[in-house]
């Protein structure tokens, strides 16, 4: 097939008759058809691990996994039907070899020296990479870690908790107080409080609970130098009442995290049992641990006791002098301080109950409560406290359960440090105590903890798989497992550009940065695929030329081939990888809503292509040329390999 397309380019008629333009293509598009094939299926399996994330992840990533699919599919449909005959129509004039090309000339210059240079040093450039492989675990190690990078909503959700028998109008006053001092903040547009619960049964905030939503004004308008995290830091600083416990979240992520784990923070450790006081002694014994942890803010322990109770027990001994019952003093009760259902009213096709029950000044204090008139039979209206005791006392304010157990919970959120590292070292500093936790109680981890532990689980599970299969389809299109090992070799060095990226952006590991790391990986093979071909088809023109014997062939005459399989080839190579930088470079600029979570997917991928570009170039040639001239010297031959592409 090559030396067809030779005799074409020799030809001196121009131009080429329809028969032979016509064979041309046909000649091309055999040699193309099957590397588009086999590097779709490469890129479509490196994206397995995505389609298997769930929860929150997988809704967030899988459409990006299903139209990148969808593009190639069409792509590779296109590529060997639509793209074919467009050229039959294009293709005219005179064909021009690589060399005509100028801006090919001169790459071809630049690479063709670097790459001798590799060749003859070829140890040197092995030891090189690998201290560089070194280097990059090194990193990679250092890197912190987190479930998903926090996404800029714009706004802020200022959630303080108070004691838990705090009365309205001291929440109100509260509220009031908090929404003046966070209005006279420069950067805030607007500040909109609530205390306690909606009118939904899916709310069950108790009234110690303020939700305030805070709308900043755009960037353009803030002071110099200023950033959100500054904001809110003089936010919380501005709001240091005694009593209240701050917190910091945003509206939109406050609610999907409530949704999905129940816990209104970052992180959450839910304490299970079955006795609330126990409950609350280990929930207030793992607050004191975990205070003064770098990166532990807004830390708070949910009160399970704290709540304020009125109790009223008639005096059983008491009310039989009097002709009553206990029935008698319920009644009173219900209908003086709870309120009694009088009648039901129709508007329209609402209805609404009418309640009749005392006025507040006769309902407001104990005091009052126990002047409540109880009416009898013989000795007319007394009061309530003749025949009940009424009495305040604790209780808790809520009592949660799960999976039919007692919960409390300590929450807390993470900033000015990584999720991961916060989590371990909060883990660690809690072992010894969990360890000694009374029978029939413990705890779990829950909130963003809870998701990055469930997505590595995932990724952990389905990596290696997807690294076999990926494997198995080289090692088909080449019929050799070592061929298919010399291509496989690329991803760990083109790691190394993406993890280099990711440290020095300051990125933590995240399930977006591993959707970049698997994108890159699917880029990784499928150019390193590329060259392996091109080197196997240099390697079939020499022994062509030369014969197949270590009697013929020499490491100076192998060498020349690999580097015209190498520069020769050098456009395609370098294209593939453009129209992905060309892509992807621009994000690195992004600045709206989305910028966060489309960054950590960029950056591994754009310092992965780099250096595997770099790999592929320089470094695959010399492992091609070791792994021949070892087969020559063992062998007395080398291994030809009709790789298709």
């Amino acid at each position: 097939m090559t030396n067809k397309i030779k005799n074409i380019f020799k030809k001196e008629k121009d131009p080429l008759s329809s028969d032979e333009k016509l064979k041309l293509i046909e000649a091309s598009s055999k040699l193309v058809g099957p590397g588009v094939f086999y590097s779709t299926i490469i890129v479509i399996a490196s994206f397995l691990p995505v389609f298997l994330l769930t929860g929150m992840e997988g809704k967030l990533f899988s459409p990006l996994a299903w139209t990148k699919s969808f593009i190639l599919i069409v792509d590779a449909f296109f590529a060997i039907t639509l793209t074919p005959v467009l050229i039959s129509f294009l293709l005219k004039g005179k064909l021009r070899t690589e060399n005509k090309n100028p801006i090919n000339r001169k790459l071809e210059s630049i690479y063709t020296p670097i790459l001798e240079f590799c060749l003859r040093w070829r140890k040197t450039v092995l030891a090189i990479n690998i201290v560089a492989l070194l280097v990059g675990v090194l990193m990679f190690t250092r890197l912190g870690s987190e479930f998903m990078p926090p996404l800029d909503e714009g706004s802020v959700l200022f959630m303080p908790v108070t004691l838990p028998d705090v009365s309205n109008s001291e929440v109100k006053r509260i509220l009031q107080v908090q929404d003046k001092l966070i209005k006279s903040i420069p950067e805030v547009a607007h500040v909109l409080g609530k205390a306690g619960r909606a009118n939904t049964a899916t709310d069950n905030s108790p009234i110690s609970m303020i939700e305030t939503i805070i709308l900043l004004k755009p960037r353009s308008e803030w002071r110099d130098g200023k950033k959100k995290e500054d904001i809110v830091n003089e936010i919380n600083n501005k709001l240091q009442i005694p009593g209240v416990t701050n917190g910091f979240t945003q509206p939109i992520i406050n609610r999907i995290n409530m949704l999905s784990t129940g816990i209104r923070t970052d992180v959450g450790i839910k304490i299970y049992g079955e006795s609330l006081d126990t409950i609350n002694a280990l929930a207030q014994k793992i607050k004191m641990a975990l205070d003064g942890t770098s990166g532990v803010k807004d830390l708070y322990a949910e009160p399970i006791t704290g709540g304020k109770y009125i109790d009223i027990k008639a005096k059983r001994e008491v009310i039989g002098r009097y002709g009553l019952s206990i029935d008698d003093i319920n009644n009173v009760v219900e209908a003086s301080i709870g309120g009694m259902k009088l009648t039901t009213t129709i508007e329209g096709r609402q209805r609404f109950s009418v309640n009749a029950r005392y006025a507040q000044e006769y309902r407001n204090s104990i005091d009052a409560l126990k002047k409540l008139q109880v009416q009898t039979m013989d000795f007319g209206p007394i009061p309530l406290e003749t025949v009940a005791d009424v009495t305040i006392s604790d209780g808790p304010p809520m009592i949660n359960s799960e999976n039919a157990m007692l919960r409390g919970s300590v929450l807390f959120n993470v900033r000015d440090r990584d999720l991961g590292s916060t989590v371990k070292e909060a883990q660690s500093k809690l072992n010894e105590m969990i360890t000694k936790m009374p029978k029939g109680y413990y705890v779990e981890w829950s909130g963003q903890w809870e998701n990055q532990i469930r997505a590595n689980k995932t990724l952990s599970l389905i990596l290696p798989i997807v690294v076999t299969i990926i494997f198995l389809i080289l090692y088909f299109t080449y019929n050799s497992m070592k061929e298919a090992l010399i291509t496989m070799i690329t991803v760990p060095f083109a790691l190394i550009g993406g993890v280099f990226m990711v440290y020095f952006y300051g990125i933590n590991l995240s399930v977006a940065v591993a959707v970049g790391f698997i994108a890159l990986f699917g880029l990784a093979i499928e150019t390193a695929m590329l060259i392996t071909i091109y080197l196997n088809e240099a390697m079939n023109k020499m022994v062509e030329k030369y014969g197949n014997s270590k009697e013929t062939l020499t490491e100076e005459i192998i060498r020349e081939y690999i580097i015209e399989g190498s520069a020769k080839r050098l456009r395609p190579k370098l294209m593939t990888v453009s129209v992905s930088l060309f892509g992807l470079i621009p994000i690195l600029w992004a600045t709206g809503t989305g910028a966060d979570v489309m960054l950590p997917i960029t950056v591994p991928l754009i310092g992965g292509t780099i250096t595997s570009t770099i790999y592929v170039l320089l470094v695959t040639p010399v492992v091609f040329e070791m792994v021949k001239l070892h087969e020559l010297r063992t062998k007395g031959k080398i291994t030809l390999i009709d790789a298709k592409h």
